[in-house]
């Protein structure tokens, strides 16, 4: 009976094959059309990862909108949309090309500007390749905005968003990942482990950030003549909460994304991500609780994007209880590095340098730790390298940029500006019409990175404050 139906499943197949005109099925033909198959896959995964990671704009434009006051909402807003628009449009002419060109010294690329890889009749890998690196760019781009908000001139910023997407985030890009493509940066040669990006996007990010804030200054009334710091709280938390799910969402993309092949490495990468994202939250609750009295909603929400920010290096190179420590760790850590920073006088309305410049030192240094072949120094003294070969070529670079647009069209909007809100002065709209703004520096709820624990709210009565 079973040959019975063998014989006539045969049958139905080569009459079916027939009638299609195609010829019979060969084990050549078998491979060619499993390729086929694998190739489209890899297509699919790596373009919806880069739909998640640009999703990701959304929950930072979210995040940094509810850690600061609501008179400068949509100022953010908008720096966070032109992050994207004009980094896009930077990294297509002049970004892709220095950073995945070919390049004969491993220092920048001197082709593909203008995607002028693109053949209409070659391979349109180069496509789907430059939209996912092109979302990374702008997440290295929008990171800065945090650290800068409620003080920045317009103008000024979009000039810096073109310059990093342009110029500052390719250059590294290309030293670390340029191989990827067309190129081949020294870094990369020498065994630099950074797997989706805690140096080459977050640190890039952080350490540019750290530039702007310290050339911009605090915001009026943040530091006390006598040494203390004073709250500026955000006015908006449950919006805050909701960007870093939105974050933690877009990181399935971020990091297994950078596969960009649908295969089973996925699995463990998106294992590890979660991993680390939820012991970076609870160790910088329990740190937030014994160091406050209470468990601290802002440093909460930044302990999972610094758990977040610290495996996207190591996600495909350690196990899933390396993951959990190195989260862990992170979580800790960024905690009193926003404590540092404000002993220091910069000032960081949603904790940005700490998340991704710090914490994306520390997940590049675990890469080497904790990676799954066992303990290696010269790993390590690979990833140190790296680590102080980012922070040399960005820091100082974007200082001296900050600086130059300081010096030139300006930076920092006047006091009167700034104790009015951004919104009305540089874009002459309210983003809560049916609320009285005030501008006094201080709100009614609230919390964020650096405010510690909510104060009092100065408020009468009469008027709600929501600035």
């Amino acid at each position: 009976m079973k040959k019975v139906i063998f014989t006539l499943l045969i049958l139905v197949l080569n009459f079916a094959l027939a009638w299609a005109g195609d010829e019979p099925a060969t084990i050549e033909s078998n491979r060619t059309a499993i390729d086929l198959v694998q190739t489209n896959a890899d297509y699919v995964w790596t373009l919806v990862a880069a739909a998640l990671v640009f999703f990701m704009q959304a929950g930072f434009a979210m995040v940094e909108t509810g850690f600061t006051r609501a008179k400068n909402a949509i100022n953010i807003m908008m720096k966070n949309l032109m992050d994207f628009s004009i980094g896009t449009l930077g990294f297509f002419a002049i970004g892709f090309g220095l950073m995945f060109g070919e390049s004969a010294t491993g220092w920048f690329g001197t082709t593909g500007f203008f995607l002028s890889d693109f053949k209409v009749d070659g391979d349109p890998w180069v496509l789907a390749f430059w939209m996912f690196q092109v979302v990374f760019a702008a997440t290295a781009a929008t990171i800065v905005s945090g650290a800068m908000a409620e003080r920045t001139k317009f103008s000024g910023y979009l000039i810096y968003s073109f310059v990093i997407s342009a110029l500052v985030y390719p250059i590294f890009g290309g030293w670390a990942w340029g191989g990827l493509f067309n190129g081949g940066g020294w870094l990369e040669k020498l065994g630099f482990i950074d797997f989706a990006g805690s140096t080459v996007v977050h640190s890039v990010g952080g350490w540019s950030a750290l530039a702007g804030a310290i050339v911009l200054g605090p915001r009026m009334g943040k530091y006390t003549k006598d040494g203390r710091v004073k709250p500026i709280l955000g006015h908006n938390m449950p919006l805050a909460a909701l960007g870093v799910f939105i974050l933690w969402l877009g990181w399935f993309g971020f990091n297994p994304g950078s596969t960009t092949a649908a295969n089973k490495d996925i699995a463990m990468i998106f294992v590890n991500t979660n991993l680390a994202a939820a012991a970076g939250c609870i160790l910088a609750m329990l740190a937030s609780w014994l160091k406050f009295g209470k468990p601290e909603i802002g440093m909460s929400l930044n302990g999972a994007l610094a758990g977040l920010v610290a495996i996207t290096s190591p996600c495909a190179t350690v196990t899933p209880g390396s993951a959990i420590i190195i989260g862990a760790v992170a979580g800790v850590l960024v905690m009193f590095s926003v404590l540092f920073f404000d002993k220091i006088r910069v000032d960081d309305p949603v904790g940005a340098i700490s998340v991704h410049g710090v914490c994306g030192a520390w997940g590049t240094l675990s890469a080497g730790i904790f990676a799954i072949d066992g303990l290696s120094l010269s790993v390590i003294g690979v990833q140190l390298l790296g680590i102080v070969a980012c922070f040399l070529w960005v820091f100082p670079t974007t200082f001296i940029m900050f600086k130059l647009i300081a010096k030139t069209i300006g930076l920092r909007v006047s006091p009167e500006e700034e104790l009015e809100g951004l919104d009305l002065a540089e874009h002459a709209g309210n983003a809560y019409p049916d609320f009285e703004v005030s501008s006094y520096g201080g709100m009614v709820t609230g919390s964020g990175p650096g405010a510690a624990m909510p104060q009092p709210a100065l408020a009468t009565s009469k008027q709600v404050e929501v600035s």
